[in-house]
């Protein structure tokens, strides 16, 4: 797949990069959870660069593990 496939396969939002919060405001998806204590569950959530970098490792990991690898899971439990 190409990064515009792999984009597509996420919901986007205008919202703040977990690891780019000086960007202001870019189109988002959830890529986690983290659970404040006694604040509920909060959304992570990355701009295009971050994600696409994730699903990189994730590919890689797979690659390097000799398990399949299907992008589009980011910020989902896998069972």
């Amino acid at each position: 797949m190409d990064r515009q496939q792999i984009l597509d396969l996420y919901h986007w939002l205008p919202d703040f990069c977990f690891r780019h919060p000086g960007k202001g405001e870019v189109p988002t998806a959830v890529v986690g959870a983290i659970h404040p204590r006694g604040d509920g569950e909060r959304e992570v959530r990355a701009c295009a660069d971050c994600l696409i970098a994730m699903e990189d490792i994730r590919r890689e990991d797979a690659t390097r593990t000799g398990n399949d690898y299907e992008p589009g899971h980011l910020g989902e439990v896998l069972r």
